[in-house]
């Protein structure tokens, strides 16, 4: 079940990555679930929260695609190991950026989710 998760889970953000919104992304997160990343202090709660994260997300960028090297599995919890290819809306130039984002689980559903990655690269110059 978790591995299926974690695959709707990656369909889902490249979609997103795609323009196709945050929708199926949103209908992974339980009621009451919690999602964010190391760039933000905020937490965004549920499905709705979910959207609202996914969506400020990829309006971040003008374009973005990543590439999964990792995806570590267990009946609870779901690690995915990325590399991202973006040109940020702030900078007009191409990075690549690495890091990883966990998934909690719980009845099926994203009860927790978090990456983790150095948010200094999309703050950085652009390089002359």
């Amino acid at each position: 079940m978790s591995s299926d998760l974690a695959q709707t889970f990656v369909d889902g953000l490249h979609a997103l990555e795609d323009g196709d919104g945050a929708d199926r992304l949103a209908e992974l997160y339980a009621p009451g679930a919690v999602s964010g990343n190391t760039a933000t202090t905020r937490t965004f709660e549920g499905p709705d929260g979910a959207r609202e994260f996914w969506t400020a997300y990829r309006d971040t960028f003008e374009s973005i695609h990543s590439e999964f090297r990792q995806v570590v599995v267990s009946d609870d919890a779901v690690a995915l190991e990325w590399t991202s290819t973006a040109t940020p809306s702030s900078r007009g130039e191409e990075i690549a950026y690495e890091g990883v984002t966990v998934l909690e689980l719980a009845d099926g559903r994203i009860a927790r989710s978090t990456a983790y990655f150095d948010p200094r690269v999309l703050l950085a110059p652009p390089a002359r």
